[in-house]
């Protein structure tokens, strides 16, 4: 998103104190969420939800099947956890 990398954005961050990294474009895999969200695409396939309520239930029902660990796992091969 561009307003990510505004300059307004630059300056309000840095007045703010904290540090940012912007990732390479395309690179999934520095990402965690796109490794929770291939799981939850692989999951919805296999339930073909075709209502939008069903694909909610679906997508609550899904959310249910990440453990703290999991996520965990998905920072940790990002590079993003400490020991």
């Amino acid at each position: 998103m561009a307003s990510h990398k505004s300059e307004k954005a630059k300056a309000i961050l840095k007045e703010v104190g904290p540090w940012f990294l912007f990732l390479p474009p395309h690179s999934p895999d520095l990402n965690p969420i796109e490794m929770a969200f291939a799981k939850l695409k692989a999951h919805l396939r296999r339930v073909g939800a075709r209502t939008i309520n069903d694909l909610w239930k679906a997508v609550g029902n899904i959310c249910d099947l990440y453990a703290p660990d999991e996520c965990w796992n998905y920072l940790k091969a990002a590079g993003y956890a400490s020991n």
